[in-house]
């Protein structure tokens, strides 16, 4: 199973305040929230760490969280193919770009 590529339609923000997603303290942690059950939150995520969106919460993670993960591993070009092989793999994205 590989990942949507018309994520947004089924995203669990969908219907929401666009503006509740670009927050900053503590309102991230409520925009982090609508993220954990989202069926596209990899999706989300892989198009916000590809496309160097620089703000807002995207696929349960903040802008300094993206930025941090984005400098950990330099070398990744395709975030959306690591989270396709994770999901191949059965692995979490995570254990994913650790191995490369």
């Amino acid at each position: 199973m590989g990942l949507n590529a018309e994520w947004a339609t089924s995203a669990a923000c969908r219907d929401g305040d666009p503006d509740a997603l670009f927050v900053q303290g503590a309102e991230q942690n409520i925009a982090k929230r609508v993220c954990r059950s989202c069926p596209v939150r990899f999706e989300c995520l892989a198009d916000a760490l590809d496309n160097r969106i620089e703000f807002g919460v995207w696929g349960g993670m903040t802008e300094r969280e993206r930025r941090a993960l984005l400098r950990r591993h330099p070398q990744i070009r395709s975030w959306r193919a690591v989270f396709e092989t994770a999901l191949k793999n059965q692995r979490t994205p995570a254990t994913a770009a650790l191995a490369g």
